[in-house]
């Protein structure tokens, strides 16, 4: 069993992903919360932003040690999300913080059902993320015999 830089780099990168499937989590139940206005968009909004660029940070992190693992599939598996990160962060709304989402404008049905989409395909993405880090923790973890 040899423990290797790439090992360490899924190590790493399932414990991030688990607190990414958080942050998707979370933002299902405050945009579900919001289209059944069970919160009004000011408090849903000033605690949404706050977690926007953590989860940007931590996805970039983990695929920064995929670069120098030289795990070149796992960073390629993730380059889409990062690019769309770095473009809808770049795209965002006019506003005095950090954060996506505007609470003027976040109540409208078009933007409310893209976020929650967003949210969705964001749980979708780690969960199968999370299964092949596990994998390739494993596979790195367990040396081929020839």
């Amino acid at each position: 069993m040899a423990f290797t830089f790439a090992a360490f780099s899924y190590i790493v990168a399932l414990i991030i992903d688990a607190f990414l499937l958080f942050f998707a989590i979370f933002h299902i139940i405050a945009f579900d919360e919001l289209k059944t206005d069970y919160k009004n968009p000011i408090d849903q909004c000033a605690s949404l932003n706050p977690l926007v660029l953590p989860e940007y940070l931590l996805h970039l992190l983990f695929n920064i040690l995929f670069l120098f693992a030289g795990e070149w599939f796992s960073l390629l598996l993730n380059v889409p999300l990062i690019a769309y990160h770095v473009h809808r962060y770049m795209h965002r709304p006019i506003m005095s913080g950090p954060g996506l989402y505007d609470p003027t404008a976040i109540m409208n049905a078009n933007t409310l059902d893209r976020c929650q989409r967003e949210g969705w395909v964001k749980l979708a993405f780690y969960l199968l993320s999370f299964f092949y880090f596990l994998y390739g923790m494993v596979s790195s973890l367990i040396p081929l015999k020839n």
